[in-house]
């Protein structure tokens, strides 16, 4: 499907209408002619190689948030590392699609490596014999090169990581997200519609300012029909490294994510605490789950990838068409 630029008009028809490109709302758009043409009505090449590539992969799963700045891949990161620790058996692969803000190599300790290119496609970077990642992050010369792309490149890079990372046998594939709901979010719906959408995991903090924009992170999933797993509420309480003693940093003056999810009717997963040992193993690249393995974070984290499992199986049972 042919994108439309942000100077679409705003009634556009889309380019799937029967009026593509004729309606009076049409008029100066720069891809009038085209849409005219019927041409951006033709499917997407993309989705059959995105679907066969993914072919054996056999849960995705989204990593939301509607603000930045909510930990979403540090989330991303632990659920990843948390699923691949508590079965070797279980294959895991995260692939990042921030494309201009990729965190994941930092976070996962593995910065500053190379990707590879074979006949079957570019071979992940793995971080544990279980555990793999693909990232821009990888392709850039100096972690502090801007990517200053607009919104049809980055589309095409997503194309790329969907269609063209040899993967392998997965069972998780875990989808790091920029926050919000637009170009990149877009193009990753778009293109594994054919290879199915397990669910999105919507990752917030408590104050009200976030959980605003996590209504818009809902009302997306919604509208787009990719299923909910849950809400992960970040940074809910302040454990004090020291002396264990904790304090309430980020207050949830409307009752946190807990009761957002009880009123939106989605799954409230669990709350990750505010520790400042898991910041600095982020920073530093290292595993939180064996570096720290008392933390009450770990077992919360335990609990909650326990729980996404049980999801992921209740998904394949209602819709047998998500699993590959």
């Amino acid at each position: 499907m042919a994108d439309v630029p942000s100077e679409a008009p705003e009634h556009c028809p889309g380019t799937q209408s029967e009026n593509a490109g004729k309606a009076s709302a049409c008029a100066g758009c720069p891809n009038q002619s085209l849409c005219s043409s019927g041409a951006a009505r033709q499917p997407d090449p993309g989705i059959a190689l995105v679907k066969e590539r993914l072919s054996l992969v056999q849960n995705k799963l989204l990593i939301l948030s509607g603000k930045g700045g909510v930990g979403k891949s540090t989330v991303a990161s632990l659920l990843s590392r948390c699923l691949a620790a508590n079965n070797p058996d279980r294959n895991v692969g995260v692939l990042d699609i921030d494309i201009c803000g990729p965190s994941q190599p930092r976070v996962l300790g593995v910065l500053g490596e190379q990707v590879h290119q074979s006949g079957s496609g570019w071979s992940p970077v793995y971080i544990e014999d279980n555990l793999s990642l693909m990232s821009i992050g990888f392709l850039l010369s100096s972690p502090s090169d801007a990517v200053i792309w607009r919104g049809p490149k980055k589309n095409g890079m997503i194309r790329q990581f969907l269609s063209e990372v040899d993967w392998g046998n997965l069972d998780y594939l875990i989808l790091d997200t920029p926050p919000g709901t637009s170009d990149e979010h877009l193009s990753a719906t778009s293109y594994l519609k054919g290879a199915g959408i397990t669910g999105a995991i919507i990752i917030t903090t408590p104050p009200q300012v976030a959980l605003l924009d996590v209504r818009k992170e809902i009302d997306f999933c919604r509208k787009v029909n990719v299923p909910i797993l849950g809400v992960i509420e970040n940074m809910s309480i302040f454990v004090c490294p020291k002396c264990k003693n904790t304090a309430e940093i980020f207050p949830a003056s409307t009752g946190g994510a807990r009761a957002m999810s009880n009123e939106l009717n989605v799954e409230f997963l669990g709350s990750i605490p505010l520790d400042p040992l898991l910041a600095r193993c982020c920073d530093e690249g290292k595993n939180f789950l064996t570096e720290i393995p008392n933390s009450p974070t770990v077992s919360t984290l335990n609990g909650i990838c326990k729980r996404i499992v049980q999801k992921c199986e209740e998904e394949k049972e209602n819709c047998p068409n998500n699993s590959q």
